[in-house]
């Protein structure tokens, strides 16, 4: 199990970069084939790929972003993201939870960390900024937990409703998996408290807003 999970981390190092000009490609490309860099899921949160240094300024000053949750390993954001203590200086917090590339699951206590940490930023009015390196498969299961914990949603339901927004998303069975985890808890614990609410609704700020090209 230790070797198998050994042998997919340096797979995952070798195709970092390959992968990486594929999804920089997609989001010049014109058409159809075109993919935008990040969505705006709802009031405080961003979906996204890496936050490339370029994009400071527009993440910043045009988002209201203050919070960056990083899902990558510390090798994929060097020499390309600002660094913890560069975010700081501009006055972002960032929490990096590291999630191998291509086959990682976040783990419940990180989707718990994050969703927290999203929280925090939500109840001060101000926005965070979730990525992983294309914004597909890591940082979506931390924005779906997050919309979990919100809308008191199935991890179904929190997948579907990114994806009407993002289209190129793609959660793994294993992610689905600790999703309905963390669902479990989330119900568990909003049943006990006898706040959970079964309706279901339209979440407002879901709908798409304008696109935002890297």
């Amino acid at each position: 199990m230790a070797f198998t999970a050994l042998l997919q981390a340096g797979l995952a190092r070798v195709l970092f970069y390959p992968t990486l000009l594929y999804t920089l490609f997609r989001g010049k490309v014109p058409g159809r084939a075109h993919r935008n860099w990040y969505h705006r899921i709802d009031h405080t949160v961003l979906l996204g790929a890496l936050p490339l240094r370029k994009m400071t300024r527009q993440l910043v000053q045009d988002e209201n972003v203050r919070g960056v949750i990083t899902m990558n390993e510390e090798y994929e954001t060097r020499f390309l993201c600002n660094s913890s203590q560069e975010w700081k200086r501009l006055g972002v917090e960032q929490l990096r939870l590291s999630t191998v590339d291509m086959t990682g699951i976040p783990t419940l206590a990180n989707l718990q960390k994050g969703v927290q940490f999203a929280l925090k930023y939500q109840s001060l009015g101000q926005c965070v900024y979730v990525h992983c390196k294309a914004g597909r498969s890591r940082s979506a299961t931390m924005v779906a937990a997050y919309l979990i914990q919100v809308h008191k949603w199935s991890p179904e339901e929190a997948v579907r409703a990114i994806a009407k927004i993002r289209s190129h998303i793609h959660i793994r069975r294993g992610q689905l998996d600790v999703l309905k985890e963390f669902h479990k808890q989330i119900t568990a614990g909003a049943a006990k408290d006898g706040t959970f609410d079964v309706q279901r609704h339209d979440v407002y700020g879901l709908e798409r807003t304008q696109d935002n090209p890297a």
